[in-house]
């Protein structure tokens, strides 16, 4: 067992040397004693967690400080200082250098071990997060404290559910089941429930048993998800089956335990999730290890230190890691090496026939080793941070020993302010507050009341959060008692407190009403002017304490609105700083209620060097609402002086009536000091104005809406009348086009019977020239497309030549690399030959050397020896020649099988090696098939492409003949029969390919493309040509010309001789109108 002290150190060695751990399984023992440190102060550990899949775990203490030790690496790292203690921990994020931490002040953040800095902080717990669950996934995680549990999305750190439950049921766990999708939540009564946590719909619940409630306290779950463990108050351990969701067996732990404060698995690598072996940490701080199939105890861990126990144990969750953690209430971690506690679980079956052997009766003795023996058990255990919770010191408050006014005050005066961590829970008790529930959701359920329906706008704050708790306070109080919805200054003095608790409600309106109640005595009797009356009781205490300062305010006409109802309305939160004011209150509600007025008295009088050289009252108005450089000590002492000598008239703690706390019970009491008259008056007044406004508004709206009726139509008229005007001139221009187009069209026709003799007879001309013209050029562009073809088919021959040389040098290139890699593994192959041999014959010049000087000494030591020893001497001499034939042969033995594993290494990088040539002759074969087969493919496809060509070329020659044949004979009937037995001859052939080109598809299982896939595009000469004739059929028999003409778009002439052919064109049509109706 090795034990060191790492305090005040960042880095280090986890042990110096090779860890042997002792009989009870203790490997290391590390604490942080303060010792090495600066500070010399303790620190304790409290949490730790495995890494995932890592022998890697992180520690947390009491202070903030995270460890990680490294039992791979043996290293040991200090990764961060959180500046407060730890309440959980947790890892398993999809990244496995970050992870979490559960902070004593409800937040939960998220580091890294890399750059050991921040990832996220999250918020939205009430209370400390005591359990961190992480999904199998490492994408979402489950935090939960005592009312609150939140469900995580790691990837964006982003709250994604909250669960909110009653503060009658307490959770006690919220976890994930490990291999599936279901959260498992787990309650102070008992009660468990199943969850899908993608849905979040209700699963399940385990069927428990009243007679059977223990009180759970701790959860484990198999590896697998089929099993749940749950301890408690009891020495029962109950086990849940997750797929019947049934109670199937209790084990109860020895007599001497009496709680079960953790429970966890021990997992084995060859238990395939289904765990056997449970672990349960006892409240006598002994961890004990138990089979759950035989209900035989298997080993216990204690702490080495008898004056201590163990608080928590840790262990690996997936068996990445031979240790188990141990926490002790001292602060120390313990390791624990599990392969020396397990030895006599894992040892092998005895044998199967075994002898009876008689018990022996156990003597005085043997009884004291046998404690001895069990006294020095393993332990270990983790701190239990010890704070201020609410139910402890309620049950201090019962004792004389408790927190006591009179000793609270003693302790503000000693100390000038409570402590920050317990000040909220002091004022709690000092209020006496009754936390109604029920009576403020009443409250708060009517909504935001139309008092401060816009407060965000009169009181802007930068908080939207704020602003909304804000709203929803001041509208309980005037929900509460009318008065405060009248009240124009109760923002002022509620913003301080709602600050302060944002997150409980609840509290934050209790204390405000208690406040009010008590320290606000009198304010509302000549409402809505200020309080007079209290504002005369300072005046009062400034005049018997200081009258100069007082006549020099009356000289300078500053009156007890100016510099002591500011402080009154603001509650000083506009002078003095937050510290500042928490410490001041901390004076204000320990003390009697008239001690607030002593307070505003003591700061004018603090300030009286100041106020005494002001002249101009804006000056003195700045004064009383900004914060100026004065010490809240010497307010609070000078308050109490005051307080000491004032005279009863006028000191309001004789005046004023002593705290009274709000009672408790169903609803909150009722506050009617006020002058209820004008406040109803007020309410009413305000809710006439109301509803006249709201007259105004709809009588405006109605106004709005017939202004914005009769403008529209307005509009509409001007837009008729506008387009109507539009109209009539378009009209009145449209008629005088007319008439002018007529006259032009009387002129151009006489015009035009002038011209229709000569453009006919031009038009002739041009038709035949245009006619040669289109011949030439289709017969030049079948020749460009000859020669396109051509080159096509030259480039397909040079690009598959070129194909089939290069996949012809990289088998060459990787015949090459294969021969090179057998030459170097013969070379590397040569020379560990060469250096075992080196090695060889090194080590049997030693070993002659060796004998050499062995058998000088021996001649030296028998020429010295005296004659009696002869005899002696040659018994040695032949031992010695014994001995070296002993090492002859055990040496020769050594060589030999040196040699053997020497030989069979090479026959198995021989026999390695022909299996990789094996196998690359395959892939040799098996391309050399393939590009075979491609290239009987392309042959395929090269055949019937030239079957292609050859057939295109036919119809291009039967094309070509028709259009000879039609021009020297002139007959269109007998070239539309040529045309149709072409078009039949064309018809059949493509039938034929087409049914040869699906055969040889079929046989190439689809392995090539179709070649005659557009077979029908082939006809387009013979259809063109029989659309041609239709074309000229139907100008036949639309006019008396007997000749056409080809199509204008396929000449090209220029731009004279187009724009008269487009002339004579017109002609024509024009002539062939006036025929026809002759």
């Amino acid at each position: 067992m090795q034990s060191y002290d790492i305090s005040g150190q960042k880095a280090g060695k986890i042990w110096h040397r090779n860890p042997t751990p002792s009989d009870n399984g203790i490997a290391f023992v590390f604490n942080q004693t303060g010792e090495k440190s600066t500070t010399a102060k303790r620190r304790r550990f409290l949490h730790a967690s495995f890494l995932r899949h890592k022998d890697k775990i992180i520690v947390g203490d009491h202070v903030g400080g995270v460890f990680l030790f490294d039992f791979e690496n043996n290293r040991y790292t200090n990764v961060q200082q959180c500046g407060q203690s730890c309440t959980a921990i947790g890892t398993g994020l999809k990244r496995s250098s970050e992870y979490l931490v559960g902070l004593a002040d409800s937040s939960v953040k998220c580091y890294t071990t890399d750059s050991k800095e921040m990832v996220s902080w999250m918020r939205g717990h009430d209370s400390a997060v005591h359990s961190i669950s992480i999904h199998s996934s490492g994408k979402f995680g489950v935090t939960t404290s005592r009312h609150t549990a939140q469900l995580w999305d790691f990837d964006t750190f982003k709250r994604v559910r909250k669960l909110n439950v009653r503060t009658e049921v307490p959770i006690t766990e919220v976890f994930f089941l490990p291999a599936t999708n279901t959260i498992l939540t787990c309650f102070v009564d008992d009660s468990i429930f199943g969850w899908e946590h993608e849905s979040f719909e209700w699963k399940f619940k385990l069927t428990t048993h009243e007679q059977k409630q223990i009180g759970y306290k701790s959860f484990a779950v198999t590896s697998d998800g089929m099993m749940l463990v749950a301890g408690g108050k009891s020495q029962l351990v109950h086990l849940y089956s997750l797929t019947t969701n049934e109670l199937v067996q209790m084990i109860k732990m020895p007599d001497e335990v009496d709680s079960v404060k953790q429970v966890h698995f021990l997992c084995d690598r060859f238990d395939s999730g289904n765990n056997k072996i449970l672990g349960a940490l006892c409240q006598d701080g002994v961890a004990r290890y138990v089979d759950i199939l035989t209900c035989q105890q298997i080993f216990e861990l204690r702490s080495p230190d008898p004056h201590d126990r163990l608080s928590r144990v840790c262990a690996s969750a997936d068996n990445s890691s031979n240790f188990i953690i141990g926490i002790t209430e001292a602060g120390a971690m313990i390791v624990y090496d599990v392969t020396v506690l397990m030895t006599d679980y894992d040892k092998p079956p005895g044998p199967v026939v075994r002898s009876v052997r008689r018990k022996k009766k156990l003597t005085a003795a043997d009884d004291d080793a046998s404690d001895v023996t069990q006294s020095s058990d393993v332990s270990s255990g983790r701190i239990n941070v010890r704070r201020f919770k609410y139910n402890s010191l309620k049950t201090c408050l019962s004792t004389n020993e408790g927190l006591q006014l009179p000793r609270l005050r003693n302790i503000l005066r000693g100390a000038g302010a409570y402590p920050e961590r317990h000040r909220f829970f002091i004022w709690r008790h000092l209020l006496k507050l009754p936390e109604n529930q029920s009576a403020f959701t009443s409250l708060t359920d009517k909504g935001a009341h139309l008092a401060f329906a816009a407060v965000e706008e009169k009181f802007p704050i930068k908080s939207i959060r704020l602003s909304r708790v804000m709203q929803r306070i001041l509208s309980a109080m005037a929900y509460w008692s009318k008065i405060f919805a009248e009240v124009e200054y109760l923002p002022l003095v509620v913003f301080p407190f709602v600050k302060l608790f944002q997150n409980n409600s609840l509290i934050c309106f209790e204390t405000i009403a208690s406040f009010v109640v008590n320290w606000f005595q009198h304010w509302f009797e000549f409402f809505p002017n200020p309080p007079v009356n209290m504002l005369s009781l300072v005046e009062n205490i400034i005049a018997h304490h200081d009258k100069d300062l007082l006549q020099h305010l009356i000289a300078c006409e500053v009156t007890t609105q100016v510099y002591a109802w500011p402080l009154m309305q603001t509650v000083f939160s506009e002078v003095f700083s937050k510290n500042e004011w928490l410490r001041l209150f901390d004076h204000i509600l320990t003390n009697h209620p008239g001690f607030f007025y002593h307070l505003i008295a003591a700061y004018s009088i603090c300030c009286r060097s100041a106020l005494m050289r002001t002249l101009d009252l804006k000056d003195f108005k700045y004064f009383y609402h900004h914060r100026n450089a004065l010490d809240v000590g010497a307010v609070i002492a000078e308050a109490y002086r005051i307080s000491m000598c004032t005279p009863k008239a006028v000191d309001p703690m004789k005046l004023l009536d002593k705290f009274e706390p709000i009672a408790c019970g169903e609803t909150y009491p009722i506050f009617n000091k006020y002058p209820k008259f004008i406040v109803d008056y007020q309410s009413k007044e305000r809710e006439r104005i109301r509803k006249e406004e709201l007259e105004y508004l709809r009588e405006r709206q109605v106004t709005h809406q017939l202004a914005e009726r009769m403008s529209s139509r307005k509009q509409q008229e001007d837009a008729w009348y506008q387009r109507k005007a539009i109209l009539d001139d378009a009209e009145e221009e449209r008629r005088k086009l007319l008439l002018e187009e007529e006259r032009k069209l009387a002129n151009q026709r006489t015009k035009l019977g002038a011209l229709k003799r000569e453009l006919k007879t031009r038009e002739l001309e041009l038709l035949d020239k245009a006619r040669m013209r289109f011949v030439d050029h289709q017969q030049a562009v079948r020749n460009v497309e000859i020669r396109r073809l051509e080159d096509e088919v030259k480039r397909k021959a040079f690009q598959r030549d070129e194909e089939k040389s290069s996949a012809i040098d990289d088998v060459d290139i990787r015949g090459l690399e294969l021969e090179i890699q057998r030459a170097a593994l013969e070379q590397q192959m040569a020379q560990e030959q060469a250096e075992h041999d080196l090695k060889l014959r090194d080590e049997i010049e030693k070993r002659r050397h060796a004998e050499q000087i062995e058998e000088r000494d021996e001649i030296r030591l028998r020429d010295v020896a005296d004659e009696d020893l002869e005899k002696v001497q040659g018994l040695e001499r032949e031992l010695g020649s014994a001995e070296l034939r002993l090492n002859a042969i055990n040496h020769r033995n050594d060589i030999v099988a040196c040699l053997m594993n020497y030989d069979v290494d090479r026959e198995k990088n021989l026999a390695r090696t022909l299996s990789k040539s094996i196998n690359q002759h395959r892939e040799h074969v098996k391309a050399q098939d393939k590009l075979e087969e491609a290239t009987l493919i392309k042959n395929d496809q090269a055949k019937k492409s030239r079957e292609r060509v050859r057939f295109l070329d036919q119809v291009r020659a039967d094309g070509d003949d028709r259009r000879s044949k039609l021009l020297e004979e002139g007959d269109l009937e007998k070239c539309r029969q040529r045309v149709r037995l072409s078009e039949q001859k064309l018809r059949d052939q493509l039938e034929d390919m087409r049914v040869n080109g699906n055969n040889d598809l079929h046989d190439n299982n689809d392995r090539s493309i179709p070649i005659y896939a557009n077979d029908d595009d082939d006809r387009t000469t013979v259809v063109n040509n029989l659309n041609a004739f239709k074309q000229i059929e139907n100008e036949e028999n639309s006019t008396d010309v007997s000749t056409w003409t080809y199509d204008s778009s396929r000449m090209e002439l220029g731009d004279d001789k187009q724009e008269v052919l487009n002339r004579v064109r017109d002609l024509r049509r024009r002539l062939v109108t006036h025929r026809k109706p002759h």
